[in-house]
C-alpha cells in the first residue's frame, strides 16, 4: 500500500522543526496548517483554503482535513462560518476581544472594562522575566502598567511584560490611541495573536502601589493572576501580572 506523502505548506521558514512522525495523520495536518499560520500565509481574519483544497494540497482525504480543522476550531485558532468558510480567528472580533478576561459581576453580567494606562518602562529582563518569556536574561523588555476600570471602578492593576524586539516602535501614545483590548491592538499592529494562556492564581494582600491604583487600603485582599500568553507554536509573547479586586466581582471559569 503506497504511503501518503504530505506536502509542506508554502512560506514556512526552513528552520521549522521536523514534524513528529508518531502523530496521527490528522494531527500531522493540524501541525502543517499551524506552520502555515506561523509563516504568515494566512493572516488573522482571512479565510483559509477549503477542506477540498487542503486535502489536495497535502495529499490526504477531506475527512482527515476536517478532523484537523475541528481541533483547530476547538482551540479557537480558526473559526467556521456557516456558508462562508473557515477563517483565522482574530482578537478584533467582538466575541474574542476579551476572551481571556474572566472577571464577572456577582450578578452574572459581563461588563467590558475601559483601560487607564499608567506607564511604560523599558528594562533588562531578570531571570524570572526571561524564564516566563523564554528569552535570555538581560534581553530588553517593555513593562506596560495599566488599570482596568469596570463601571467606573478600577478593579485590576496589570503589569504586562513584552519582549522589546517583538514590538518595535511600541509606545504609550500608540497604546492610549488603541482604545480596544491590548490583544486586538498587538494583533492588528504587529500580527501577534494570542491563542493560549496559562495562569496561576492565588490570594495576596495589596501593596502600596496596587492600593493606590485600585483605591483601596494597603493589605486589602486581592486575587493575583499570573498569566503567560502564547502564540502559534506555544511561543510565549506576554507575561501578565494582574492584581484583581473582587468586591462585587468574581473570577469566572468554565471547565469542560
Amino acid at each position: 500500500m503506497p504511503k501518503t506523502k504530505l506536502s509542506q505548506p508554502r512560506n514556512v521558514p526552513s528552520a521549522a522543526p521536523a514534524m513528529p512522525g508518531f502523530l496521527p495523520l490528522y494531527g500531522q495536518i493540524k501541525s502543517l496548517i499551524t506552520r502555515a499560520l506561523v509563516g504568515g500565509e494566512w493572516k488573522p481574519g482571512e479565510a483559509i483554503p477549503s477542506e477540498m483544497e487542503l486535502a489536495a494540497r497535502f495529499g490526504v482525504s477531506q475527512g482527515t482535513v476536517r478532523k484537523a480543522i475541528d481541533e483547530l476550531a476547538a482551540e479557537f485558532i480558526v473559526v467556521r462560518r456557516q456558508g462562508k468558510g473557515t477563517f483565522v480567528a482574530t482578537h478584533t472580533a467582538p466575541s474574542q476581544q476579551y476572551r481571556f478576561l474572566r472577571i464577572r459581576s456577582d450578578g452574572g453580567g459581563i461588563v467590558h472594562p475601559t483601560t487607564a494606562f499608567i506607564g511604560l518602562d523599558k528594562i533588562k529582563a531578570d531571570a524570572v522575566t526571561a524564564g516566563k518569556l523564554a528569552v535570555r536574561a538581560g534581553t530588553m523588555v517593555m513593562v506596560v502598567k495599566r488599570a482596568l476600570v469596570f463601571a467606573g471602578r478600577p478593579l485590576i492593576y496589570d503589569r504586562i511584560s513584552l519582549v522589546n524586539s517583538e514590538f518595535p516602535g511600541l509606545n504609550m501614545e500608540a497604546l492610549v490611541a488603541s482604545r480596544g483590548s491590548i490583544y486586538s491592538f498587538l494583533e492588528t499592529a504587529y500580527g501577534a495573536r494570542m491563542i493560549r494562556a496559562e495562569e496561576n492564581i492565588k490570594a495576596v494582600a495589596a501593596d502600596r502601589v496596587a492600593a493606590k491604583v485600585l483605591k483601596v487600603a494597603v493589605g486589602t485582599p486581592l486575587l493575583s493572576v499570573d498569566r503567560v500568553a502564547c502564540t502559534y507554536g506555544d511561543k510565549p509573547v506576554e507575561w501578565r501580572q494582574g492584581l484583581c479586586l473582587t468586591e462585587g466581582y468574581s473570577y469566572y471559569n468554565e471547565l469542560a
